[in-house]
This record gives structure tokens, C-alpha cells and sequence, in this order.
């Protein structure tokens, strides 16, 4: 299965992003109220710019103690994010997650940002298959026996 199909099956499709000039605090309490685990950084044209996690705040709080507060999100945003398509296998996405030690994956597709995945959408999914399989697989043996 696909990012693609990963994507339309989850709670929320729109994408939280925020300005290269919001405030870390603005961004710790979208991260907090939302129940997410990082925004994405957009540039002036809609693209990706950036992404600020929830580690890369904890990060920089331990590094810069309460001058944190006065940061903004292109102080302490990854720059160079990795990015899937929609077409990229769940598989494939998981290794790329594991490889790069990161947790969220912005899906883009022919320069249009689609949306961002997480590993725990990914989970989900990979769960949800194998529940569906498992009812198909009783419903067979139901209807052999």
C-alpha cells in the first residue's frame, strides 16, 4: 500500500504549518493543543521551507534555556527536510523515518505539499491491513467449512 492511500484515510487531512517568523512559543502551543508532534515551515509560496518538531524545541530549550522564547521557527527549523510522494510504498516510508531518525515525512508531489505522514499513522494503517486481513481470512474458513 501507498503514502497516498495512507493519506486519505486519515483524521484531519489538512496541514498544520506555520510562518518562518512565529514565535517558538506560538509553535509550542499549536504543537500542545493540536496533539501533534511537529508543524511544518511553509515559505511564501506554499512549499517547504522547513519543519520544527517537538524535539527540536526541547532541544533548543536545554541549549538556549529561556532565550528559546524569543526564537522563531527559522532559528531552529530542519532545513533540508526529507520528503516522499504519494506514490512511495508504507514500507518504504517506514525505512526512510527509521534511516533518518525522524518521525514526520511531508508528502509531496510534483512540487504540491499533499500533506505529512507520521510513524504513528503508519502503524495505524499497517494494523488496520492486518485486521482486514484477518476478518477476510475468517470469512473464508466460515464460508469453507
Amino acid at each position: 500500500m501507498s503514502v497516498g492511500a495512507v493519506l486519505k484515510t486519515k483524521d484531519g487531512a489538512h496541514i498544520i504549518s506555520v510562518e518562518p517568523s512565529t514565535t517558538v512559543l506560538e509553535i509550542a502551543e499549536i504543537i500542545s493543543t493540536r496533539r501533534i508532534g511537529a508543524v511544518l515551515v511553509l515559505d511564501d509560496n506554499g512549499g517547504v521551507a522547513g519543519i520544527v518538531s517537538e524535539r527540536d524545541v526541547v532541544k533548543s530549550l536545554a541549549a538556549h534555556k529561556a532565550k528559546v522564547l524569543e526564537m522563531r521557527a527559522d532559528d531552529l527549523m530542519t532545513r533540508n527536510v526529507t520528503t516522499t510522494t504519494s506514490q512511495t510504498t508504507v514500507a518504504e516510508a517506514m525505512e526512510i523515518m527509521d534511516h533518518g531518525y525522524f518521525r514526520h515525512l511531508p508528502v509531496v508531489n510534483d512540487g504540491k505539499l499533499e500533506g505529512i505522514i507520521s510513524i504513528r499513522d503508519l502503524v495505524k494503517f499497517r494494523i488496520m491491513l492486518h485486521e482486514q486481513d484477518a476478518d477476510n481470512m475468517k470469512a473464508y474458513i466460515a464460508r469453507t467449512v
